[in-house]
């Protein structure tokens, strides 16, 4: 590539990360946050249940990761994959879980077929949803429903899973730190959970220093 080249493709990546920062500044702030931590600390951390998450795709990925995330901060967590749901993991729900389940339309029909068997199972079981369509089905379902705030795509296409993974996956960081933080989760707790790698030995240090 020549200079043209290289100053024509950093003003386009410029422009991706400037319209992805862009989409993350506009996530709506609401009163679902709040609702939905307080779901998660009563359920979870208080009843002894778990929350579920699940999502299809691109959104069952980062569904996945939101999941580690709070398991490794003190909340259990565990990832359902909505299409085995339907083949017998179903059975990892109790009554006192709570599920998160992603879809940026709110139209996957694998999510909704979820929440329809999962109300079999246990009928006042409560559904957090991350959305970027707050009209979709899955937002009229939910318990406390967030929205992405439907930014669009920075695929060229306009259809591959990229600004709206991107904004899950911040909206998950924010239940999972407001969680830590609502359960004093401290860094003792997270040495616990933590015996190998880096992030391991720096909490075992920090523990250390402390005492």
């Amino acid at each position: 590539m020549d200079n043209t080249d290289n100053t024509l493709l950093e003003n386009r990546l410029r422009k991706i990360l400037e319209d992805e920062a862009q989409a993350v500044r506009s996530i709506p702030l609401t009163d679902g946050y709040p609702r939905a931590v307080g779901l998660i600390v009563e359920r979870v951390n208080r009843l002894g249940g778990k929350l579920v998450t699940s999502g299809m795709g691109k959104a069952g990925q980062i569904a996945m990761n939101i999941a580690t995330t709070f398991c490794s901060t003190g909340t259990p967590a565990v990832f359902l994959h909505p299409s085995e749901a339907q083949h017998g993991d179903l059975g990892i729900l109790q009554g006192n879980d709570v599920l998160l389940l992603l879809s940026n339309s709110g139209k996957t029909r694998e999510i909704l077929e979820l929440i329809d068997l999962a109300k079999v199972l246990y009928p006042k079981i409560p559904f957090i949803v991350i959305t970027g369509d707050p009209m979709s089905p899955l937002a009229s379902a939910a318990d406390v429903a967030l929205f992405t705030g439907g930014a669009p795509e920075v695929c060229p296409l306009g259809m591959t899973p990229t600004t709206s993974t991107t904004m899950m996956t911040v909206m998950g960081d924010l239940l999972v730190v407001a969680t830590m933080e609502a359960i004093g989760f401290t860094v003792e707790e997270y040495a616990k959970r933590h015996h190998g790698g880096y992030l391991g030995h720096k909490s075992k240090c920090q523990v250390e220093a402390k005492g």
